[in-house]
């Protein structure tokens, strides 16, 4: 788990001076950085014997990462696990949650308030603990052990550039990541400027929550591990400009990436022009595409959404 590769992306950004690295936590043994939240949330409770091979059930909700994540370290542990997702959760991630053996409960009613999945998922997990014997639920959205895995994501960023990391971006959703990476800098005095990226139309830095596309950053409700002092910049992407980015990522870079990854790229692009020529950038890629081959890489789902917009990622 961790000590995922860094990799330089020298042909993203024609004539951008600066340098850029990929973190591609595709390389965890789930797929993605929520193997570490996921770790990091069960390992104490499993230590000091909450947790009990063969008795406990895990549940908890997830659009698609953490519940790989889960699914994997439950079944090797031993644990029943019960996953609550929705409609936006991929076949992919559904397929892969089958063969770890995971029980799923799919939302399908969406949130009157808000539109979104996530209340109802949050309130089917609430009811599901309370009928469950000897059920757990890790509550990837308030678990302080979740940002703390993320220590170590950046302690490795860190390593690997000699301590320099003039820019950060990584996308939000549970704020894990970002706090986690957060604490690191602020323990360690780094001069960091690290930049938040949130969906248009989450509700995390305060905006009107309004339905989304694409799944893994945003949330519909301020998650409780939300700091607001973490970030010294937000920036909004839109469904489109994920799109755009995860296919330009892969016309340049040859890097098949996930729609937050995108989401990073895309803000990335935005800010360009305020960013050195010396600086030194990191960006966090939380998994990988190959679990977006029917949404953002398939062309019929673009059109569907979108339009004619291949113009857009062609050089």
């Amino acid at each position: 788990m961790g000590n995922t590769p860094l990799v330089e992306l020298e042909r993203l950004l024609p004539g951008f001076e600066a340098r850029v690295f990929a973190k591609i936590e595709r390389f965890n043994p789930g797929g993605s950085i929520k193997d570490r939240s996921g770790l990091s949330m069960l390992s104490s409770a499993i230590e000091s014997g909450e947790l009990v091979r063969g008795r406990s059930v895990v549940v908890e909700s997830s659009s698609g990462n953490l519940a790989v994540g889960l699914a994997q370290i439950c079944r090797y542990f031993g644990f029943r696990f019960i996953c609550v997702v929705d409609g936006k959760t991929t076949e992919q991630n559904l397929a892969i949650l089958r063969a770890y053996g995971a029980e799923i409960e799919v939302v399908t009613e969406r949130d009157e308030l808000t539109g979104e999945y996530l209340p109802m998922r949050l309130r089917r997990v609430r009811e599901l603990v309370a009928r469950t014997p000897y059920a757990f639920w890790p509550n990837q959205y308030a678990n302080l052990l979740n940002p703390r895995a993320h220590e170590k994501t950046m302690r490795e960023i860190a390593r690997a550039l000699d301590g320099r990391v003039d820019y950060l971006f990584c996308s939000v959703s549970t704020f894990g990541t970002l706090r986690g990476c957060a604490d690191h800098i602020r323990e360690q005095g780094m001069d960091t400027t690290i930049v938040a990226v949130d969906a248009e139309g989450s509700a995390i830095f305060g905006l009107e929550s309004t339905r989304r596309l694409i799944p893994g950053h945003g949330a519909s409700v301020v998650p409780a591990l939300m700091d607001p002092t973490a970030a010294d910049r937000v920036v909004h992407v839109s469904d489109l400009d994920c799109v755009v980015a995860c296919r330009r990522l892969i016309h340049r870079e040859a890097i098949l990436a996930g729609g937050s990854s995108g989401a990073t790229v895309a803000a990335l692009a935005r800010l360009r022009d305020e960013i050195p020529a010396d600086s030194t950038v990191a960006l966090v890629f939380p998994d990988g595409g190959d679990r977006y081959l029917d949404t953002i890489y398939s062309d019929t789902w673009v059109r569907r959404n979108f339009g004619e917009v291949a113009h857009l990622w062609k050089d």
